[in-house]
């Protein structure tokens, strides 16, 4: 069971093939036996989950159960769980029990969904390769000498290694779609507003976004209809009709215009990855697609542009950790300037200190202008060129990450850990939809094709993404259990 997709598990279910319980049994015991050296989940909620497995069963018998009732997955730990650990993988927050849940789990579990537990991730979800945990790296199921991905490496990692068949991510800069690449399995960020980011512990508010992830898009689909839709409690969440997104799954792919980025695929991209991408595009062709190449000629300043923005915003989100109301408290502190000073030193890690040191210069008098708005302005811009691609296209293609996974301790560098994210950052920047979908291997390390749609164009990039997957299997592979423990 524990490598079938979301959606046979859901057909398993349906036709007693096995019960909830059974189903998430038998996760739990596999991630107890295997999960210790991958090092996928903070938090294990065993008793939570088979009790509500218990009342999946019970709700089915009496017919009353629901799509995804009884159906087992993991959840990022960025978002806000009742009575559990919501730590965001930070030394701040490990004591941090949330009084609530995130919009996103009250709609899970509303649809019947079972949590296994809270998946490790990068320190306030600040990272490219989920080594800046407080709970230690992770490590990547299909070699575990390599990075699996961040910031959601952890629920990557999860699904790949067979411990839950979907998991829940946020998406700054691609986090999603990075891990995702990474981990050969599928993730899909949806566009900005589509889904609540209420309870959802904010980096940089104007560019994250919380998405599934999975085996693939059609377990997407399932689960980007149980978490889409407005949420008052969140002033960014979009008043727009959530469509079924199962129901043009299979629509035939003739016609469909398809612009390949040339900034994708020039310097800098390694040469497997280029061609498993340019063997996707292919298939496309193959299945009727139309292919020509497109511009977005500010790609080279996304990087740039989006550490100015990104570490902006997390200096004053952050700002609220100071060791009074909630989190890390310092021990015997002399007065309250060293209560605040000795708090956030100790309970940040290295890189959640470095992004919040930039954040503050560059918001401060004298600088704002110069990097701030100048950043804004370009972000703009940035936006721009892709609507003016869209005007030629249906959707864009290219790889989802530059290289396959990299190993572990092998970006010492910041700057070379944030050019990982070069082929990711644009889209959030811009705030349309992307997905990576598993498209090849650089030995026995996943390489993503990530396919990108305008906003609010879920169902047709959920719908080229399953097409590709009916003629492929790059999505059914999996690590063997051997990789695994």
């Amino acid at each position: 069971m524990h490598h079938m997709t979301l959606t046979e598990l859901a057909k398993g279910l349906k036709a007693g093939d096995f019960s909830s319980r059974e189903l998430t049994s038998s996760l739990l015991d596999r991630i107890e036996r295997l999960d210790g050296d991958i090092n996928s989940f903070i938090s294990i909620t065993r008793d939570r989950a088979l009790s509500a497995a218990d009342a999946a069963d019970q709700a089915r018998a009496k017919g009353e159960s629901r799509p995804l009732a009884g159906l087992p997955l993991a959840i990022k730990d960025i978002f806000c769980t009742q009575g559990i650990r919501t730590s965001c993988g930070s030394k701040m927050l490990d004591n941090f029990q949330a009084p609530y849940n995130a919009t996103v789990v009250e709609k899970l579990e509303a649809a019947g969904m079972i949590s296994l537990g809270k998946t490790n991730m990068d320190e306030f979800a600040m990272g490219s390769s989920n080594e800046n945990s407080f709970y230690g790296p992770v490590k990547n199921p299909w070699d575990r000498t390599a990075v699996p991905g961040g910031s959601s490496g952890g629920s990557a990692a999860a699904v790949a290694a067979g411990f839950a068949p979907a998991a829940l991510g946020t998406d700054t800069g691609g986090s999603i779609r990075q891990p995702a690449a990474f981990c050969g399995i599928t993730g899909l960020k949806p566009t900005y507003g589509r889904v609540s980011r209420y309870g959802m512990i904010a980096f940089a508010s104007s560019l994250d976004q919380g998405g599934p992830m999975a085996r693939s898009a059609e377990d997407c689909a399932h689960l980007l209809g149980a978490i889409a839709g407005h949420d008052l409690r969140d002033s960014t969440s979009v008043a727009r009709v959530v469509p079924d997104y199962l129901a043009e799954l299979d629509t035939p792919l003739a016609g469909l215009k398809i612009g390949l980025p040339k900034e994708y695929f020039g310097d800098g991209l390694d040469a497997e990855v280029e061609s498993a991408i340019r063997d996707a595009i292919k298939v496309y062709e193959s299945l009727g697609a139309k292919v020509c190449e497109v511009s977005l000629p500010h790609t080279h300043l996304a990087v740039p542009a989006y550490y100015v923005i990104a570490p902006a915003e997390a200096s004053s989100n952050l700002s609220r950790y100071d060791g009074v109301r909630f989190g890390h408290r310092c021990e015997n502190p002399v007065d309250l300037e060293d209560l605040y000073k000795r708090s956030r030193a100790e309970g940040f890690g290295d890189e959640v200190k470095r992004r919040i040191l930039i954040g503050t210069h560059t918001l401060s008098e004298g600088f704002f202008d110069a990097y701030y708005r100048k950043a804004q302005q370009v972000r703009r811009l940035i936006r721009q060129d892709f609507m003016d691609a869209f005007e030629e296209v249906d959707v864009l293609m290219g790889p989802a990450a530059p290289t396959p996974a990299f190993d572990l301790g092998a970006k010492k560098d910041p700057v070379s850990m944030y050019l990982q994210d070069i082929y990711t950052i644009a889209i959030n920047l811009a705030g349309i939809p992307g997905i990576s979908v598993p498209a090849g291997f650089a030995g026995k390390r996943p390489i993503g094709l990530q396919i990108l749609g305008k906003h609010f164009a879920e169902s047709q990039l959920l719908n080229v993404a399953h097409q590709f997957q009916q003629a492929t299997d790059w999505h059914r592979r999996h690590p063997s259990d051997q990789e695994t423990t």
